[in-house]
């Protein structure tokens, strides 16, 4: 019998790091398609990266296609020892920090969809000042639904997420930053846009866009339980598109309304009844692999609120 072949007899390179980092992304996001934007790469690039792997590694590691993604038991070998690797290297990392004057590695940021949009000064500030503090520290931002946010920072995907928390979670520490002011909107269209008096009884004749406060149990009001909500849209762009069609009510950030240049074509409705505010927090782990570089950003977004 003849000697089994070693994949990796020699010794790992950058681009193997490169190609094991896309795939534990693919893995964490669930395929393909959903990992092209947090790696910012085209389908077929992500396609060739994981191919590429497969051939250093003389394993097949998922199956994916029309039948959807799917790991093989390899490719779940691969993925738990991926996670070990990165996180040993990002120990080290800390380690050589710490005996160092200056600050190295990486700080991956998740905001909330359209945070940026508010300008709020104590982001641009924590920016500023971290950049000057850690100046080789690679920072990524990425976007996406507040909920996401949350379960990112959960499964170690972004060191620190900034967005609006619903309920305290044991393992993640948290950092009140700013509000916004949300308020449930009508188009011009629709059959409430022109009457004057509006009671609660009225909004209850009409169907809402069901945004993430809307959710059972999430609702800053108990009567919104009852309201009919038969389409779904928790990204504000989405439901701001169905509010404008006429056919339904929902809630939208008052200031997203004012930047997109929609004030004279969506209306606000009861404000003092049914508006409330949203408390945008930065969110970290407890305890991370990249702790000197998150907690230095962390500290620099305290700073910036005093």
């Amino acid at each position: 019998m003849g000697k089994k072949k070693a994949a990796l007899s020699g010794q790992l390179t950058d681009i193997d790091l490169r190609l094991l980092n896309v795939f534990k992304t693919v893995v964490d996001f669930g395929g393909i398609s959903p990992a092209e934007i947090p790696l910012n790469l085209a389908n077929s690039t992500i396609s060739n990266y994981i191919s590429d792997l497969e051939k250093r590694l003389d394993m097949h590691l998922c199956e994916r296609g029309r039948s959807g993604f799917r790991l093989t038991e390899h490719g779940q070998v691969v993925y738990e020892a991926t996670l070990s690797l990165l996180c040993n290297i990002e120990l080290f990392r800390t380690k050589i920090n710490q005996s160092h004057d200056k600050i190295f590695g990486y700080l991956h940021l998740a905001f909330a969809e359209h945070t940026l949009s508010l300008h709020n000064s104590c982001i641009e500030s924590a920016l500023k000042k971290f950049t000057e503090i850690a100046p080789d520290v690679e920072i990524k931002i990425s976007t996406m639904s507040s909920d996401d946010v949350v379960t990112s920072v959960q499964n170690k995907k972004v060191d620190i997420g900034i967005t609006v928390l619903t309920q305290a979670i044991n393992e993640i520490e948290t950092l009140a930053l700013f509000k916004e002011e949300m308020l449930i909107y009508c188009a011009k269209n629709h059959p409430l846009f022109n009457h004057k008096q509006i009671s609660k009884s009225d909004l209850a004749k009409y169907s809402f866009v069901e945004s993430p406060r809307l959710m059972l149990g999430r609702e800053p009001y108990p009567e919104m339980r009852n309201w009919r909500k038969p389409v779904k849209a928790h990204h504000q762009e989405a439901r701001a598109t169905l509010i404008l069609t006429g056919h339904y009510l929902g809630i939208l950030p008052k200031h997203l309304v004012i930047n997109w240049g929609l004030s004279e074509r969506l209306k606000p409705l009861l404000e003092t009844t049914y508006g409330y505010s949203n408390t945008f927090k930065a969110i970290k782990r407890k305890k991370n692999s990249n702790e000197l570089v998150t907690n230095t950003f962390y500290q620099c977004l305290s700073d910036a609120i005093i």
